[in-house]
């Protein structure tokens, strides 16, 4: 099989400033917690040998009600072949017992993203979706998604110089499409 990638764990900086972000400086989200956290990071892997995801695995333990969401800062970038992109999608299980889903749908992390402004950090938005009432709960360490990578083509008239210079939806901004 083609090797196409490698992961990695962004900076120890960037994980207390993107970590430290999503909440308001108390508990989890504390520079404290942060440092701590950093240091636990996993980083995804493939289960079996004929996995296709490699599992991507939660820096902290939460919580989610019905129609609750939360962003996970997974400490995690990666460099790809330029033919390759990442597509992230939830665990299969969690899926299937909670409705718990990507609020995009499916993650598309580009290979010019891991030279992104923000280190490539690749973040993730979740929601549960249950319609029968289910608390979802996951623990620090746990798989929660899982990230496939696929080779794609360009068309033969493809001329695309533009660079990427930020992190998530900065392809937009590049264009001057308003999101």
């Amino acid at each position: 099989m083609r090797r196409v990638a490698r992961f990695y764990k962004i900076s120890r900086e960037r994980w207390i400033e993107d970590h430290c972000s999503m909440g308001d400086g108390q508990g989890i989200y504390s520079r404290e917690a942060a440092e701590k956290i950093y240091e636990e990071l996993r980083l995804p892997k493939r289960a079996t040998r004929g996995s296709a995801g490699y599992d991507i695995y939660s820096p902290i333990d939460f919580e989610l009600a019905p129609g609750e969401e939360i962003k996970i800062a997974t400490g995690m970038r990666c460099c790809m072949d330029e033919d390759v992109v990442l597509l992230i999608v939830p665990r299969s299980s969690l899926g299937f017992k909670y409705r718990f889903q990507l609020n995009n749908t499916v993650g598309v992390i580009d290979s010019d993203y891991f030279y992104s402004d923000n280190e490539g950090h690749i973040f993730i938005r979740f929601t549960n979706d249950s319609k029968t009432g289910a608390v979802l709960r996951i623990s620090r360490g746990q798989a929660l998604a899982q990230g496939i990578f696929v080779s794609y083509g360009i068309t033969e008239d493809d001329d695309t110089e533009d660079i990427r210079n930020g992190g998530i939806g900065s392809t937009d901004r590049s264009r001057g499409d308003q999101g």
